[in-house]
């Protein structure tokens, strides 16, 4: 599996530890992150571009996932999702690392390095590269509904919009049967 990695200055020693883990686990690596340390170095450009080569390599057919950090995962994690087609979580516990495969096919994570160990973000790490996603229909179809928005906008319809529209129409002076509990 190819693994994009990207961090800010706040991740750059976690990100070579676990970069270290993930080849000796038999991944391809690839570091979009800083060459060096800069505490004013900024985690947008870092992360967008780990998220765009994820979809880069899915696109190819290419197996491949990503994971971002900073110092709490949460500005790397909106960064990554502003990539069409990324699906990024932040992950802080192993069933949060599993649910976003499991449930939402992410295919990047956003990890705090200031919020966890090395070894508990490894943890996480080979939980979500582990993990495969369920395919079951309720997961596929809010999938679908999420790439439908990203890519025209388009959003299931209001519930409480019909509602409304009901409560507007005229009713001829009469209540509606819909309010009356005995109307068959």
């Amino acid at each position: 599996m190819r693994i994009h990695i990207a961090t800010d200055h706040a991740g750059l020693e976690f990100s070579t530890q676990l970069q270290h883990h993930l080849a000796e686990q038999g991944h391809d690596v690839v570091d979009h992150g800083p060459i060096e340390f800069d505490p004013l170095d900024d985690y947008p450009a870092f992360c967008i571009r780990a998220a765009q080569a994820v979809i880069a390599d899915q696109s190819a057919g290419t197996p491949a996932l990503g994971i971002v950090f900073g110092g709490s995962g949460n500005g790397e994690q909106i960064a990554a999702n502003k990539v069409r087609g990324i699906r990024a979580a932040l992950v802080w516990s192993i069933a949060t690392a599993e649910l976003s495969r499991e449930h939402n096919d992410a295919n990047v994570i956003a990890i705090g390095a200031r919020q966890h160990t090395v070894a508990e973000a490894i943890g996480f790490i080979d939980r979500f590269i582990a993990t495969p996603f369920s395919g079951e229909e309720r997961h596929v179809r809010r999938i679908a509904q999420l790439a439908a928005f990203e890519t025209d906008g388009t959003l299931e319809p209001d519930p409480r919009a019909a509602q409304q529209a009901a409560a507007d129409a005229p009713h001829g002076g009469e209540s509606s049967d819909a309010l009356d509990p005995e109307a068959g």
